[in-house]
């Protein structure tokens, strides 16, 4: 599935992932491959994204290492939407 990771600065990550974990506003819950349509709002917290990831240079400080080869992304705020295979995910 495809990943795209918004900043009101940039887009700072897009790519094929294997799973993605977001802190939503009632508990953390991970999205995979096939998951039904979701729209929800997300809480401060740790997005953390599984996958053969190959993020670009200049936004790598803004991650850290994770479990498992996965990287993390500290957020205070967002939105995700996921459709067709796609999630966009929009953080503060």
């Amino acid at each position: 599935m495809f990943l795209e990771i918004v900043t009101p600065e940039a887009s700072i990550f897009q790519g094929d992932v294997d799973s993605v974990t977001v802190p939503g506003v009632v508990g953390e819950f991970q999205i995979l491959n096939n998951h039904a349509p979701i729209v929800s709002l997300l809480q401060a917290g740790n997005v953390r994204i599984s996958g053969n990831l190959e993020i670009e240079e200049a936004y790598q400080d803004k991650f850290s290492k994770g479990e498992n080869n996965s990287k993390v992304l500290k957020i205070n705020s967002g939105t995700i939407e996921m459709n067709d295979n796609k999630i966009i995910i929009l953080v503060d």
